[in-house]
């Protein structure tokens, strides 16, 4: 009887572990700000050529060694990196005067996992710098590795686009 309950109960004991845990679906994924040293007119000009925006930004987030823009249209750019290609598409930018608002899909497939995210960017203007929040959302990524990245790996993504904002936003 106990070895009956130990060969059932152990592996229902570790799905219900990782469904706890698994705590991403459908839910905000990675949400900080940080303060940049620029000025609103800084993200527009930077915004001008959506496809070299992000390849620039790509260029200072850690590990990327080589960035190159294969594809851009007036709401999509698919990048290639050293790790796999990224897609970000349904780009949209709100422009108000005082903040800018980018909203975005992002699929990115590397050979060991493919992940998908919805990202949303806020530029406020705060005194004489801005606010940078960054929120990724509905966050997917499958299987073992994608468990990892889902429950683990949220600050150490979101905070390299963050610092990559403000290297190349500052001056």
């Amino acid at each position: 009887m106990k070895k009956k309950i130990l060969i059932f109960g152990i592996p229902i004991l570790i799905i219900l572990t990782l469904i706890i845990m698994d705590n991403t679906r459908g839910k905000i994924w990675f949400n900080e700000s940080i303060m940049i040293e620029c000025n609103i007119e800084d993200v527009n000009n930077s915004l001008s050529d959506i496809g070299e925006h992000y390849k620039k930004l790509l260029s200072f987030y850690p590990g990327m060694t080589t960035i190159e823009l294969i594809e851009q249209g007036n709401d999509f750019v698919t990048i290639k990196t050293n790790e796999g290609t990224m897609k970000r598409t349904n780009i949209s930018v709100n422009r108000l005067e005082s903040k800018i608002i980018i909203e975005l899909d992002e699929e990115y497939l590397t050979s060991a996992i493919t992940t998908n995210s919805h990202i949303v960017e806020k530029f406020e203007r705060k005194d004489y710098k801005l606010e940078l929040q960054i929120e990724i959302s509905n966050h997917k990524a499958p299987g073992f590795l994608g468990f990892f990245l889902r429950n683990f790996g949220s600050k150490n993504i979101g905070n390299g686009f963050l610092n990559s904002y403000k290297k190349i936003l500052e001056k």
